[in-house]
């Protein structure tokens, strides 16, 4: 009757169920640890581009100044930006190529994270990047800050273009949000978890998303190097935090948080890095995957008692000679197939009722 079988299996058997439901869903777990530590997520982060934004980003303002043309600006951007993976980048040659410019060749190229990216086309030097780079070059940027200022606070992103050192113009992209981040968003809420959004956008771009998602803190303007500290920063706050993002440069985060997780669409490092995988590329599964811990580890909880229950009844009873031998081995064989039937059940649980 002392036989601690049940005791053994249980953890192991709710945590294999677990992990094998989550894959069914397409929320790829690497291990048992992960499931418990996601178990008391109280905060989540969510990377913008790529992750609650479709990542497929157009070009919808070009506006030329200092007596630029507008195809001219879009050129200069287009070049420099050419070979890009980045879904701004790709976004400003699809424009160039829809308008069938050609696209000469960048010389010097040089990406700046967090500023931007500079290059020499056609013996011009080329600058393509925000407020930040254009001071650091020294040029000053006054004369376009309403304009701005209005891209900005309609949730586009924009990019200010420079050619020898003079100001020619800005290109302007907009993002649209994946339908299902705001419901993701919602049922975050709705179980008592924080959501903020990290991006290195300008302030009034990402303020307006977050506006439209119901997201009411925003930490933008962040340098690719410096997501990890933020998360870092909230943990010594003691939150438990989850990353949510898919791009190279949120795997420095992802690895950080107590829990990376990573949009499946998103680049290698990312997935490699990641706790979680989520195969389908829906941020409801960051929600999916917070329920599945929580019944996970409920069915833990319920698996020890019932392992312990038959321990604490039938040893004391078993040491004073009342118990049948007999009755004893079966009831350790039920203990077991308790905690088995227990930990079974858990596939019966609804992930995608949100």
């Amino acid at each position: 009757i002392a036989c601690p079988c049940a005791l053994g299996i249980a953890t192991p058997a709710a945590l294999m169920v677990g992990v094998g439901k989550g894959a069914e869903s397409g929320i790829l777990i690497r291990g048992g640890e992960i499931l418990e530590r996601a178990e008391n997520l109280d905060t989540v982060v969510f990377d913008k581009t790529g992750t609650l934004t479709r990542g497929e980003p157009t070009v919808t303002d070009i506006l030329p100044l200092h007596g630029f043309d507008e195809d001219v600006v879009l050129r200069f951007a287009a070049a420099v930006e050419f070979g890009s993976e980045h879904p701004l980048g790709e976004a400003i040659v699809r424009a160039a190529r829809h308008r069938n410019l050609d696209l000469p060749a960048v010389s010097g190229f040089d990406a700046i994270p967090g500023h931007g990216i500079r290059g020499e086309v056609t013996g011009k030097k080329i600058l393509l990047g925000n407020r930040r780079l254009f001071a650091r070059e020294s040029i000053a940027t006054a004369p376009a800050e309403e304009l701005l200022a209005a891209l900005e606070s309609a949730g586009k992103t924009a990019m200010l273009v420079g050619a020898d050192g003079q100001l020619a113009g800005i290109v302007a992209v907009a993002d649209t949000l994946k339908p299902e981040a705001q419901e993701a968003v919602n049922a975050l809420k709705r179980i008592g978890v924080e959501v903020i959004l990290l991006t290195g956008d300008n302030q009034r771009t990402a303020n307006a998303i977050a506006a439209e998602l119901g997201i009411t803190r925003v930490i933008a303007e962040v340098l690719p190097s410096d997501k990890a500290k933020v998360i870092q920063d909230l943990q010594q706050q003691g939150k438990v935090v989850a990353m949510v993002g898919d791009g190279v440069n949120d795997a420095p985060a992802l690895a950080a948080a107590d829990i990376g997780i990573a949009i499946g669409s998103g680049s290698d490092v990312a997935k490699e890095t990641g706790g979680i995988i989520l195969v389908k590329n829906d941020v409801r599964d960051v929600v999916a995957g917070i329920k599945l811990s929580r019944a996970t580890m409920r069915k833990i909880k319920q698996n020890l008692f019932w392992a312990f229950i038959y321990n604490s009844i039938g040893v004391p009873i078993a040491a004073f000679g009342l118990l049948n031998p007999i009755i004893a081995a079966a009831a350790m064989a039920l203990s077991s197939l308790s905690v088995i039937v227990n930990s079974a059940l858990l596939k019966r649980e609804k992930l995608s009722e949100i």
